[in-house]
């Protein structure tokens, strides 16, 4: 279908620090330590190599390439792929004296009628937060922190957001969780179900506590257990947390008659409540996670 619409969108803010500051800190995008793009509670900018002309990548499942690139100064990304239309988005840098810059972002897609009604409801508001986020963490970084309130996260932003946030997947039980398999070492039943972290969650798995209210029963470098014994039945729950993200697994030892028709029901309600937990608690502690550029402060500038 031909292109019917343009969007244009764009954002700028004035920056109280020297261009050549804000500059490196835009010239970090996507590098392990970005101190700019607003993770975890969006996507993270992901390319196949360090920012440079001709990096392949994106942030959720918006793709692009850097197409001209200006250390310092101006970054430019083009659509790789049709997704809502054809067009770019940019970051600039201009200097404006007295160390003062301005920091623009820029966007322009053209798009079919109906992809672009679908971007003026649903995907704008998320884009126009991410980009004013982004600014904060640009004064965070540049600063050592921000001189006014943080942007305001909208409420269909939110929504977006919360439908958007990944499910968690079945797994086999983790080789880490060692606790659990030394109290169940022949479980009558056993699930894992696991989520991937996002950039700056917490790896500690004493961070995730609060994912069930059971008393904790032992701590390791990498796995908290949780749990509760019963006349009719046991219960474990191990939180995993390793470099490939954090897994929630469960299992349970029935000892009688009485367990296992206490369970039976249970079996069938317990996968969606469990995947339902953890991806709660995941959520949450990605918005409870500080922005980037309080975890990734430049060398040299204030704290």
């Amino acid at each position: 279908m031909p292109a019917a619409r343009t969007v244009r969108n764009a954002h700028h803010r004035i920056v109280e620090a020297p261009a050549e500051t804000v500059g490196a800190l835009v010239d970090r995008l996507s590098a392990p330590d970005d101190p700019l793009f607003p993770t975890p509670v969006w996507p993270a900018m992901v390319l196949d190599r360090p920012l440079s002309v001709g990096a392949d990548g994106g942030h959720s499942s918006v793709r692009y390439r850097v197409t001209a690139y200006e250390p310092g100064r101006s970054v430019r990304f083009d659509m790789t792929e049709p997704g809502l239309g054809k067009g770019h988005h940019r970051i600039d840098v201009e200097p404006l004296g007295d160390g003062r810059c301005r920091i623009s972002h820029r966007l322009e897609v053209a798009m079919d009628t109906r992809s672009f009604a679908l971007f003026k409801v649903a995907i704008e508001p998320v884009h126009d937060i991410m980009v004013e986020e982004l600014f904060d963490n640009v004064e965070r970084a540049a600063l050592g922190s921000l001189p006014h309130p943080p942007a305001r996260r909208p409420p269909r932003a939110l929504l977006a957001n919360r439908l958007a946030w990944p499910l968690p997947k079945a797994v086999p039980l983790p080789a880490g969780a060692r606790l659990l398999r030394e109290a169940v070492p022949r479980p009558d039943y056993a699930d894992a179900w696991h989520l991937p972290l996002k950039p700056g969650m917490p790896r500690d798995p004493r961070a995730w506590r609060g994912v069930l209210p059971f008393p904790e029963r032992g701590t390791g470098e990498h796995e908290l257990m949780l749990g509760e014994d019963a006349s009719h039945l046991d219960f474990r729950a191990s939180v995993v947390v390793d470099d490939e993200g954090v897994t929630l697994a469960t299992a349970v030892r029935i000892h009688n008659l009485l367990g296992r028709a206490y369970f039976a029901p249970v079996r069938l309600l317990h996968p969606p409540l469990v995947r339902l937990i953890l991806q709660r608690e995941h959520r949450r502690l990605a918005y409870a996670t500080p922005p980037a550029g309080e975890r990734n402060r430049t060398p040299g500038t204030a704290a």
